[in-house]
């Protein structure tokens, strides 16, 4: 098979959604995965002719044994993985921290942590064995991993932490031909950045609209990555809102 084969985790909605349709009208075979059929499906929808080079996959990126099983699906379906997009995430409304639950904090450790963790090491069983060894692994990760939003604590943990998989994925892949980089995303258009247009809290205590971009050129920057040869890599790269408050935030 000559068509390069890629993973979209949470690619049902949003940046995940938006970049694997980006992906296939690149000339990928994509594989979509999350936790609700109906979710994936929308995106197939979306697809329209294209659908055909989509494999929805329900799983469960927290759950080992889930991402075992997605990722023999793949095997089995394609023989190789390409690429992997680490996008599925979570958030919890805005409290303070002290106010947190210990349920609230685990499932976003559990989502914006673990799955990616867990979905990483799965691409890197593929990537090194296959011919030709190796493949590309691309994490979402956020702007709020160095420069936090008010009452974020726990997403922030996990953005940050992803900074580090990011760096040790990027430097354990090297002797497999495995590229790891990172794209930090502020304030795309989704669902969850619905609120920016009504106002959202602010380091200084006020309540501020903020622009938003279109998710599509995030889109465009994971596939500029997706299409880098194997010998070159983006390590970081942050893609927003030109106007919004992040350089100044805080």
């Amino acid at each position: 098979m000559n068509r390069r084969i890629a993973l979209v985790t949470g690619g049902g909605s949003g940046i995940g959604q938006s970049a694997a349709l980006a992906l296939v009208k690149e000339g990928f075979q994509v594989a979509i995965t999350g936790r609700r059929l109906e979710t994936l499906e929308h995106t197939l929808t979306k697809a329209g002719d294209l659908a055909e080079n989509i494999l929805p996959v329900v799983a469960d990126v927290t759950k080992p044994d889930s991402v075992r099983e997605l990722f023999a699906q793949i095997r089995d379906q394609y023989g190789r993985l390409d690429l992997l997009f680490n996008n599925a995430g979570i958030n919890i409304p805005a409290i303070p921290l002290e106010e947190v639950s210990f349920e609230q904090l685990t499932s976003v450790l559990d989502t914006n942590l673990l799955g990616p963790f867990l979905c990483t090491q799965e691409a890197i069983r593929i990537m090194k064995i296959q011919e030709p060894m190796g493949g590309r692994i691309i994490n979402n990760g956020s702007i709020s991993a160095t420069t936090p939003r008010p009452n974020s604590a726990p997403y922030t943990a996990t953005k940050h932490a992803i900074n580090g998989l990011t760096k040790s994925t990027a430097l354990d892949g090297r002797k497999y031909n495995i590229a790891c980089g990172q794209i930090d995303i502020g304030n795309a258009s989704t669902d969850m950045t619905g609120k920016m247009s009504s106002g959202v809290l602010q380091a200084d205590g006020s309540i501020a609209t903020e622009p938003t971009m279109n998710v599509d050129y995030v889109a465009q920057a994971v596939v500029y990555m997706a299409n880098l040869p194997l010998d070159t890599n983006v390590l970081f790269m942050t893609v927003m809102a030109t106007q919004m408050p992040f350089a100044g935030r805080g």
